[in-house]
């Protein structure tokens, strides 16, 4: 007596229903392509004029304003020597580099040394610091004229180096001190308490633990700071008057008279002093980055 088989074989896979996130697939592409696009053309917006600026340095006077646009016939690097030379560039990159070195070593040190204090430390008063330095990040640089002005008198550092010195270092303490503190609350409170239980006072505490962990948040500050202090005009024009004591934006006026002025020059200039900021955010992009968003993981 036989049997019949009654099961059946298909080589047709079973029908598995699209996913929610299957089906959302075109509009993520659709979105991931808008913000490519918008994210590229934000960067062309900085990046030709950068470009344009390191080739009109290779131009000539009448090239740059009857061709604009157009590629140098020749590259003589010549020139960078010669703007170098007749602009002076030396002393003045040489007081660049002592202003915003120390200013910048006096903002990541004062700057995370009070990070700390309104972060981990209760004291009376706490709050109004807070207030007090957020005046610092919502008053614009002109509020400050008068009374910076007076100050430089009377510890008479005027027309000196110490001029810029210590209005950058105040001026940048505001926003040094909020990036970190917010790096600072991040980190758990029992890596502080179990310093305590170790015996650790705040002085030994800031040294050994709190310094070593944010060093993100420091790389942030630092390349804030060097691209402020490194660019910054309007201070070094008032406060300075001494040839010897300018810094590099001040001395780029030597460059414009007051009949003309010498644009090949001055874009070769440009593009000595520019170029190496430019090479230094590059290079630390990544810290800058990931200092900013550590500091917002709770």
């Amino acid at each position: 007596m036989s049997t019949l088989s009654t099961d059946v074989t298909t080589d047709r896979p079973a029908r598995v229903p699209a996913t929610r996130r299957e089906r959302r697939n075109p509009r993520r592409i659709a979105s991931s392509v808008l913000f490519h696009t918008v994210m590229t053309v934000i960067s062309l917006v900085y990046l030709v004029p950068l470009v344009w600026m390191v080739l009109s340095a290779f131009k000539t006077q009448g090239q740059i304003f009857d061709s604009p646009w157009s590629l140098p016939t020749s590259i003589d690097l010549s020139i960078l020597g010669e703007a170098w030379q007749r602009g002076g560039l030396g002393t003045y990159v040489v007081n660049s580099v002592l202003v915003t070195t120390i200013s910048v070593a006096g903002i990541l040190l004062f700057g995370s040394m009070a990070a700390f204090a309104l972060s981990r430390l209760k004291f009376r008063l706490r709050g109004f610091f807070l207030v007090f330095l957020a005046l610092g990040l919502l008053l614009p640089v002109q509020a400050y004229f008068v009374a910076q002005s007076t100050l430089l008198d009377r510890l008479r550092i005027n027309d000196t180096r110490w001029a810029l010195i210590v209005p950058y270092i105040g001026l940048g303490l505001s926003l040094s001190v909020y990036l970190l503190k917010a790096y600072l609350d991040s980190l758990p409170k029992e890596l502080f308490e179990c310093a305590r239980m170790d015996g650790c006072g705040d002085v030994r505490m800031y040294f050994a633990l709190v310094f070593p962990l944010i060093k993100p948040g420091l790389a942030t500050v630092a390349v804030f700071s060097i691209l402020s202090a490194w660019n910054e005009f309007l201070l070094a024009t008032l406060y300075i008057q001494t040839d010897d004591y300018k810094t590099i934006p001040v001395g780029l006026l030597a460059f414009t008279g007051k009949y003309s002025t010498d644009y090949p020059l001055l874009f070769a200039a440009l593009s000595i002093i520019t170029i190496p900021m430019v090479a230094i955010y590059v290079i630390f992009h990544r810290q800058v980055i990931n200092g900013i968003t550590e500091g917002t993981l709770r």
